[in-house]
């Protein structure tokens, strides 16, 4: 356990995460164990349009106080909707902490859900929805999805025109009233602040209400499409494939594969596909490890004309992983990762995404087990999960018409 963390459950059922850093900055967030994951086929988006709203207004600050309180003080406030948490967060300096936690337990706790602004954030969650499908490389993310999951999961957690239309506001109400309690929620901060006086602010603001969160099943399946598509230039194409969820220890043999097919530039499918033959700008890769599904992906973008060799180097580069992997480069693969880790996680607020994370899919503390489990992954488990991504796996294509 790293020095610095703690962590507290409230009676009222509030979860509180803490790591103390010296730095003069504080990320907040309160967040929510729901999420796409949770919602029913046709009220799907639900989530995601509860999320808009909440930074609309409450009786004391309307939209623009609530992001003046933040930003006239230095700090910026976003927010995000996930299959498995909804997330409002700012990133301020740390003499401001006080300001953070008030205008952000306001937003959680008393939102209006004015019903001009309603309306009219429909209207802008119609336009998101065409911008993701007007991105490419966004579209495919949403499709493969498709490909690998039965509904309602398989739908994008956005909704659609039909979902997004039948919302009312008193079915949005009453969605909040009974999931925005306080023993679904998390109030993670990451930064220079006193333990202390955060879970004091936290009992002194929230009360004893329990909250329900909805659960849906989900079934995997595996699914293959092309489709075409007027006014781009490229092919982008996604190979992906399920994996072991987050409660399986060789869960870390996915970030281990993903690595070493398409982690950077001296990534084996970086090479073969750009460097050797020139066919793609980049090549990606990433996972969705959760306790409740978890798949990886491979994306590329390419011409028509070299999809289908694109796609046949994808499965070539898998079949010589299960096949010849070694021990050398699995121990470089695992420096790559770990050194990564530690990078990215100098971001305060990278940290306390990654914290949410853990606790919602098992325990914040596992966190900070990542470097021993990545070091623990065996040779086997990462040639087996290649072997595994061959033999069952979806892939989607996006083509010019």
């Amino acid at each position: 356990m790293k020095k610095g963390f703690q962590k507290k459950v409230l009676k009222n059922g509030m979860t509180i995460l803490f790591e103390k850093r010296d730095l003069p900055i504080v990320s907040v967030a309160f967040a929510i164990k729901t999420g796409g994951i949770h919602e029913p086929l046709e009220k799907k988006g639900i989530s995601h349009f509860i999320e808009h709203m909440l930074y609309k207004g409450t009786p004391t600050r309307d939209a623009k106080k609530i992001a003046e309180e933040i930003e006239k003080n230095g700090g910026v406030l976003n927010g995000f909707t996930d299959e498995i948490i909804t997330a409002y967060w700012c990133k301020i300096p740390s003499k401001h902490l006080n300001i953070a936690l008030e205008v952000l337990s306001d937003m959680v706790k008393n939102p209006v859900f004015d019903s001009k602004e309603f309306e009219k954030e429909r209207k802008v969650i119609f336009e998101e929805i065409k911008m993701r499908k007007d991105n490419p490389g966004i579209y495919v993310l949403d499709e493969i999805q498709r490909m690998l999951y039965e509904k309602p999961f398989g739908n994008p957690l956005i909704g659609t025109y039909e979902t997004m239309n039948s919302i009312t506001r008193n079915e949005m109400l009453k969605r909040f009233q009974e999931i925005y309690q306080p023993n679904n929620m998390i109030l993670c901060v990451v930064g220079d602040a006193d333990f202390s006086e955060i879970m004091d602010f936290a009992e002194r603001n929230f009360g004893n209400i329990k909250g329900k969160v909805p659960q849906f099943k989900i079934v995997e399946k595996n699914e293959s499409k092309t489709e075409k598509r007027k006014g781009i230039d490229q092919v982008n194409l996604i190979f992906a494939y399920h994996s072991p969820k987050y409660s399986d220890k060789k869960s870390y043999a996915s970030d281990v594969l993903t690595t070493l097919m398409a982690g950077g530039m001296s990534s084996r499918l970086f090479s073969e596909i750009r460097e050797k033959r020139n066919l793609a700008y980049a090549v990606k890769g990433d996972n969705a490890i959760n306790r409740d599904y978890s798949f990886s992906f491979i994306k590329v973008g390419t011409t028509k004309e070299k999809m289908n060799e694109v796609k046949k180097l994808i499965l070539e580069e898998f079949e010589k992983v299960a096949k010849e992997l070694g021990e050398k480069e699995l121990k470089e693969t695992k420096e790559q990762i770990i050194g990564n880790y530690q990078i990215e996680m100098e971001d305060s607020q990278e940290q306390m995404v990654a914290l949410l994370a853990c606790e919602i899919n098992g325990r914040a503390e596992d966190f900070y087990e990542y470097e021993k489990n990545i070091m623990n992954v065996k040779l086997n488990d990462v040639k087996e999960l290649a072997k595994k991504a061959l033999e069952k796996n979806s892939f989607f294509a996006l083509v010019p018409e």
